[in-house]
């Protein structure tokens, strides 16, 4: 099993590497390009550049394609498969994500200019049920220069989004943000909780004060500040309805493969560090517990 675990990642990594070294050739050869076009210019002999320009391009085409092929290929076939064995009723879809219903109903992300959801991982870990992937939002924005008004976009969420679904249901909506603030007009307040160190942390805001401190107790909060200080980058965490949604703004792609680093063992273990996340947050919130408050029927 060992054995052949090493061939396949070897057999994705002898394609990758050659895919770089076109990449490499590529771009070296485009940089020489352009210093020749910029030497030779007012020469009139700018031949020798365009010339290496146009080879230059076709390595990086060629370099690029099979860079992304390799990566579709170890997506489809390795990480389909690991995702499998690792959770209960486990699938891994690379192409899809999160809908734009499911982003939004969160009620911590506002609507984007820019929307894409890639890497879905769904299933069930101790009976509780989630969903999840990578998200990237962005903002449209113009400025004006001397030659007009120009248009960029702005990332304001890059990361991991975590839907847990329940059976009972929450009293109330609940909302722990370590940045930005509800996106819609219910009723909420802002109310202090009885750990300092977690108002440090987390704005709390809720529509039902008693819930909040139900639901957010000592052990609850202690919980999410662990969880909060072995996973960089900016929480959110938000009760509606029977769900949990949990937001990582972590400006990270989750799965995907980066240019000069490996396909090994290591770059495996890091993966199943991501799949480890979602244990984490249910086993730290004890989310697999039936510790919330049903409402009245």
């Amino acid at each position: 099993m060992e054995k052949n675990l090493e061939q396949t990642l070897n057999t994705y990594q002898v394609r990758k590497s050659k895919a770089e070294k076109y990449i490499l050739f590529g771009g070296s050869a485009a940089v020489v390009a352009v210093l020749l076009l910029a030497l030779l210019s007012e020469t009139g002999l700018v031949v020798p550049g365009i010339l290496l320009g146009v080879v230059a391009a076709v390595l990086l085409i060629i370099g690029f394609s099979g860079f992304s092929k390799v990566t579709h290929d170890f997506k489809h076939d390795f990480l389909v498969k690991m995702m499998g064995e690792l959770i209960e009723d486990g699938v891994y879809e690379p192409k899809n994500g999160l809908s734009h219903h499911q982003v939004y109903a969160t009620e911590f992300l506002k609507k984007a200019d820019r929307f894409k959801t890639e890497d879905m991982i769904r299933g069930k870990i101790d009976g509780v049920s989630f969903i999840s992937s990578d998200v990237k939002l962005e903002e449209r924005r113009v400025r004006r220069t001397k030659n007009g008004t120009q248009t960029y976009y702005v990332t304001y969420f890059l990361g991991r989004v975590f839907v847990f679904e329940f059976n009972k249901e929450f009293d109330g909506s609940l909302q722990c943000l370590e940045q930005g603030r509800p996106t819609v007009n219910r009723k909420y307040e802002k109310i202090q909780l009885e750990s300092m160190v977690f108002n440090k942390k987390f704005t709390t805001y809720a529509t039902n004060r008693h819930a909040a401190f139900y639901v957010l107790t000592p052990h609850f909060m202690e919980s999410m500040l662990k969880f909060e200080k072995e996973n960089p980058g900016k929480l959110s965490f938000s009760f509606l309805d029977t769900k949990l949604f949990v937001g990582v703004y972590n400006s990270k792609d989750t799965f995907g493969l980066s240019l000069l680093r490996k396909i090994d063992r290591q770059l495996i273990e890091s993966f199943k560090r991501d799949i480890q996340v979602i244990y984490d947050l249910i086993d730290d919130l004890k989310l697999n517990n039936d510790i919330f408050k049903t409402k009245e029927a």
